[in-house]
């Protein structure tokens, strides 16, 4: 199976938060931005995996700031590590304040896809390339998340 690039998973989504994704204090509700979150991770995912997927978990999900509305809310999602059958991806999101410009970071998570066949069973994923020294730096930080994950996972009982 051919390997594929970081750079090819790499998708941006960008949408205007409207009163309908908020509360009653103009706050975007963190179940929508999550819900956004898995979508972007998706994306980048099925680039890399051209294959069916499941989200398998979110990582570290953190919210730094609020969301308000009118803020325009965008994704940035790629693939960072790539498994037998499995791959993460880091989300990171952003709101800009449409009137001033002005944009901040608003929330990161890594999320993990595992890749199905025809029968709904997990399927080779292509290995991960690293095209720059970042991208190697990058993929070694995602195999500890996944050897911390997987230990984690092993104490609980469920591997």
């Amino acid at each position: 199976m051919e390997g594929r690039s970081i750079g090819a998973s790499r998708v941006i989504i960008s949408q205007v938060m409207g009163p309908t994704e908020a509360n009653v204090h103009g706050n975007v509700h963190g179940g929508v931005i999550m819900k956004l979150v898995d979508e972007a991770g998706a994306v980048a995912a099925l680039r890399h995996c051209r294959s069916r997927l499941v989200t398998v978990s979110i990582d570290s999900l953190s919210f730094l700031h609020p969301v308000r509305i009118g803020n325009l809310l965008t994704l940035h999602a790629e693939v960072t590590h790539a498994g037998r059958t499995s791959v993460e991806t880091e989300v990171r999101v952003e709101a800009e304040n449409m009137l001033s410009g002005q944009v901040t970071q608003v929330a990161s998570a890594y999320v993990v896809y595992v890749a199905l066949d025809e029968g709904g069973r997990p399927a080779p994923v292509p290995p991960l390339l690293a095209e720059t020294d970042e991208d190697r730096r990058r993929m070694e930080q995602a195999r500890l998340r996944r050897e911390a994950r997987l230990a984690a996972a092993r104490a609980r009982g469920e591997l």
